[in-house]
């Protein structure tokens, strides 16, 4: 991954379509598992799985406690400048000459990004406070 951007909440990385395929063994069962399963093989390619629209999808490393109901410190989102944003989608948004990272609410004719931890403040979004949804998240990677 290439960092496009990168300042001390945010790093945004641009995807390497690598053409790495793993192996796949299809639905994991958290029951008895088949013995017949060990042998079930495929392969997958994460970048092509995750990445739709690789001229318009970043990926970016979560920065802050502003969203820790829906994130952890360093999860990995893949983010799609190309999907539509609206309400409850959860978007990379550029204001005030930063980006922030927050959950779309439209409320009627009103707008308001939306933290997930009650500590931070609700933002309305105003005509005066230059608002850009830069992109969607689309899917977070966790680390466990």
């Amino acid at each position: 991954m290439k960092s496009i951007y990168k300042k001390d909440r945010l790093e945004i990385f641009t995807p390497d379509i690598s053409g790495l395929e793993l192996p796949y063994v299809g639905g994991v069962v958290a029951g008895f598992p088949s013995p017949a399963d060990d042998f079930v093989y495929e392969s997958i390619d994460l970048n092509k799985l995750l990445v739709k629209h690789p001229d318009a999808t970043f990926y970016a490393r979560v920065r802050g406690q502003s969203m820790t109901s829906d994130f952890h410190e360093d999860d990995l989102l893949v983010i799609d400048r190309s999907v539509e944003w609206g309400d409850n989608k959860i978007a990379l948004c550029y204001i005030e000459n930063e980006f922030t990272l927050k959950r779309l609410k439209i409320d009627g004719d009103k707008c308001f990004l939306v933290p997930s931890n009650n500590d931070f403040p609700l933002i309305e979004v105003k005509d005066d406070n230059d608002v850009i949804v830069w992109g969607i998240v689309t899917y977070s990677i966790k680390k466990h």
